[in-house]
């Protein structure tokens, strides 16, 4: 069994209902007896040195903002029995992180993503084995499934652990932005933006490209950054770094081959990106190192 090796505390609790249900499909289960389910995402433990500030303690979900949505999923098979999506700061929820719904008496996979979230992101989860960025990036995502049993319409207490399931990769200038820059394009030679919820893996290994645009003026080093869907826990793949003008036109390019991946975890290339010198991997510094995990399950 793969380790996945992070995050986010997940406590599910049975209890009474609202009518948060306008997304259920009945699929001719209306006959059976129905229990109502609260499930709460009670809080992340975070530990993030590699991803952004460095931070230790457990937080509640509410506080850790790079989680912008939660998507909750019941599946019985691969049919779909209910799913909402809570975006942070927008109507539709009292709590967030607390859901609630009636499911009928019968066995169920569980399947809740937390992810970050932006105008334009475009996220389709469709089964326990299938879910995904459409639009052109993929964000920070935690996951987890769950088999869970409504045997009667007695409350039940369920637990889970999300896990942050996706790399990313960083990319550090060691030369300063020069005039005419508009984009930086990442390419992956693998991986993917699309995921399966119950291995955490990428289900396609095609790759694809990812536009930035950097925030660093001219004259200043520049810092972007990028997440990727891994085949396999570990990933060794090429990256393509793309300069771009205002027209997207090709200023400079530089390929980095072999870049050492892994879920969970971040790795860093930094090296001169603003010249037309040809520049082969060795020139890029690999920056994988990785605290050790802090895990606290509620």
């Amino acid at each position: 069994m793969k380790k996945f090796f992070f995050m986010a505390g997940l406590v599910l609790l049975v209890a009474a209902c609202s009518k948060e249900s306008e997304n259920m499909v009945n699929n001719a289960q209306t006959e059976k007896a129905t229990a109502p389910v609260m499930v709460r995402v009670s809080g992340f433990s975070v530990s993030q040195e590699a991803f952004e500030t460095p931070r230790r303690a457990a937080q509640d979900v509410d506080d850790y903002t790079p989680v912008g949505a939660i998507d909750l999923a019941f599946y019985s098979g691969e049919t779909e029995v209910y799913k909402t999506t809570q975006v942070r700061g927008q109507g539709g929820y009292t709590t967030f992180g607390v859901f609630s719904c009636n499911l009928p008496v019968g066995s169920y996979t569980m399947v809740v993503v937390g992810r970050g979230w932006y105008d334009g992101d475009v996220f389709t989860l469709t089964s326990p084995t299938a879910a995904g960025y459409t639009s052109e990036r993929a964000r920070e995502t935690f996951c987890a499934t769950q088999a869970v049993n409504i045997a009667n319409t007695n409350a039940v207490n369920l637990n889970a652990t999300l896990n942050r399931i996706i790399a990313k990769v960083q990319v550090v200038s060691t030369d300063n932005r020069v005039a005419g820059v508009s984009k930086v394009r990442t390419t992956y030679s693998a991986g993917s933006r699309s995921f399966n919820p119950t291995t955490g893996l990428a289900t396609s290994n095609t790759g694809f490209a990812v536009t930035n645009t950097p925030s660093a003026a001219v004259g200043n080093k520049v810092d972007i950054g990028s997440y990727v869907f891994l085949a396999t826990d570990a990933q060794t793949m090429d990256i393509t770094l793309e300069v771009l003008d205002e027209n997207e036109d090709v200023m400079f390019t530089k390929f980095v081959a072999n870049v050492p991946l892994q879920r969970n975890k971040k790795t860093i290339l930094t090296g001169p990106l603003f010249n037309s010198t040809a520049v082969a991997s060795s020139a890029f510094q690999l920056e994988t190192e990785w605290l050790t995990d802090h895990n606290v399950n509620f």
